[in-house]
């Protein structure tokens, strides 16, 4: 008589991880914010496709039918809406997304860790779409720094090579593809080469750009006003400081195709050729 021996059952293992997201935040009207997002998303069809898309509802405040409504019609837009922020516990429902608490804002310490922390200017990779996540605010056509954890489990790839001259300044040494976001939450961006349209640098500083600048750049995003956008090829899709925009559509033809420099002049944005 034989007999089998006894399994050994295997232990199942619960890992904590963090990922990139943006933060849709909507704000009333409900249906001007909408048609903010519509011009937005109509500059780079398909920005939204594949990425997760966490809905901050702290602003509007809406009921659950609203909010069913809101998911559907952002649905409707190719926008799926992965998780909600909303303050005071409210269930809603298994239909929906879970509501999330807690989140931080995106930094790019973790992938960033070896040049920042000895203090060189040490290449390190950069990830295709992991820089960090905006906050997405399509009202005023602007991206602000979100409130999302930082792509600490992100597997970089070997496309752009990234410096930290100082601790203030961003250097990357090669072109921006379509679909790449640089988010640099603690000053100036510098960008060796181009820019590709569908991708987007965010930058709390300035943003430099020694070649063609055909994605968007925004500048000053957490309320610098001083900060400005400079580019030796204007192709750009859209140009921001501190949230005053202005979309390639709006551009005067004369500063288009040509080394420019965005900024504030008495709260209003200027695009400007300089030599």
């Amino acid at each position: 008589m034989t007999f089998a021996a006894p399994l050994e059952a295997k232990s199942i293992r619960f890992r904590a991880r963090s990922f990139v997201a943006f933060t849709l935040t909507p704000e009333a009207p409900l249906d001007v914010w909408l048609e903010s997002l519509d011009r937005w998303v109509g500059n780079s069809p398909g920005y939204f496709a594949g990425r997760p898309v966490v809905l901050d509802l702290n602003v509007l405040k809406p009921d659950v039918v609203a909010i069913e409504a809101l998911v559907d019609l952002l649905g409707q837009r190719g926008i799926r809406i992965y998780a909600i922020e909303l303050d005071g516990g409210a269930e809603l429902g298994a239909h929906l997304p879970p509501v999330l608490v807690g989140a931080k804002e995106a930094t790019t310490d973790g992938l960033l860790q070896p040049s920042r922390k000895a203090g060189r200017a040490e290449d390190a990779t950069a990830g295709s779409d992991i820089k960090a996540a905006g906050d997405i605010k399509a009202e005023a056509g602007d991206l602000k720094a979100g409130e999302l954890k930082p792509a600490g489990d992100a597997k970089p790839s070997h496309d752009a090579k990234i410096a930290a001259p100082d601790a203030g300044t961003l250097m990357i040494r090669s072109p921006i593809r379509s679909g790449q976001l640089i988010f640099h939450p603690h000053g100036d961006v510098i960008v060796l080469g181009s820019v590709a349209s569908g991708s987007e640098i965010v930058a709390t500083g300035s943003i430099h750009v020694y070649g063609t600048l055909r994605g968007r750049a925004s500048a000053g995003a957490q309320g610098n006003t001083a900060a400005r956008v400079f580019c030796r090829r204007n192709e750009a899709e859209l140009l921001s400081v501190d949230g005053w925009y202005c979309t390639a559509e709006e551009m005067d033809p004369s500063v288009r195709g040509k080394p420019v420099q965005a900024f504030l002049d008495n709260g209003m944005l200027r695009i400007a050729p300089f030599s």
